[in-house]
């Protein structure tokens, strides 16, 4: 799976500039949001649907339960928000930057992330289905508890990743550049990696099992 272009888009003509601001409960229908930027507002429940937003920033704000129906982003920022049960669905994001953002019980399917950076993202108890990240950079993202089916990692870096009582089923880690957890080892079961990383995985199994290593 890849990001769609923008002109590749089913809608891309019927879309219609969007300007002033987000209100809760707002439906947003074939808009294209573009070089705007929203403060600490509340505009959860609201809905996307067929709409593009390109470089985009969103500072704070709460839009907890808002819905992403074949939404496509280009440069969008959420800096410190909250997405908190949201609903995504065949969505594409490119390029994209999260920081401290709030995914809690998010449902996301169909989704692609391409060349996004995460940091301090809170997946936890969130549903993945058919999710893939490429060339994204993770750095403690936060998947404890998340269900992910058929979710890639491709030309990923993992830092201080955590996937403790996560369930996994057709997760491929394979093409990530690096691995690394913070915990959620034994949340692994269900997930295809590559022998390299095994190793790599090595002490954090050792020590999940109570193993010691010594050389003497």
């Amino acid at each position: 799976m890849a990001v769609r272009e923008f002109d590749d888009l089913p809608y891309a003509r019927y879309l219609e500039d969007f300007s002033g601001s987000l209100t809760r409960e707002g439906d947003y229908d074939t808009v294209h949001l573009r070089d705007a930027e929203f403060g600490d507002i509340d505009a959860g429940n609201a809905r996307f649907l067929e709409s593009a937003l390109s470089s985009v920033t969103f500072n704070e704000g709460r839009y907890r339960r808002t819905r992403f129906n074949d939404v496509w982003m280009r440069s969008v920022r959420w800096v410190g928000t909250d997405l908190g049960e949201t609903n995504w669905l065949h969505t594409d994001v490119d390029g994209g930057a999260l920081a401290g953002v709030r995914l809690d019980g998010a449902v996301l399917r169909q989704v692609v992330f391409q060349g996004c950076k995460f940091d301090s993202v809170n997946f936890r108890a969130a549903q993945l289905r058919e999710v893939t990240f490429t060339g994204c950079v993770l750095r403690a993202a936060d998947f404890g508890e998340a269900a992910l089916t058929d979710v890639t990692f491709d030309d990923c870096v993992l830092q201080e990743t955590r996937f403790g009582r996560a369930e996994m089923k057709n997760v491929d880690l394979r093409g990530a550049r690096e691995l690394g957890l913070a915990d959620g080892v034994a949340a692994l079961r269900g997930a295809t990696i590559t022998r390299l990383q095994l190793l790599d995985l090595a002490p954090l199994m050792a020590d999940l099992l109570g193993v010691t290593v010594a050389d003497d």
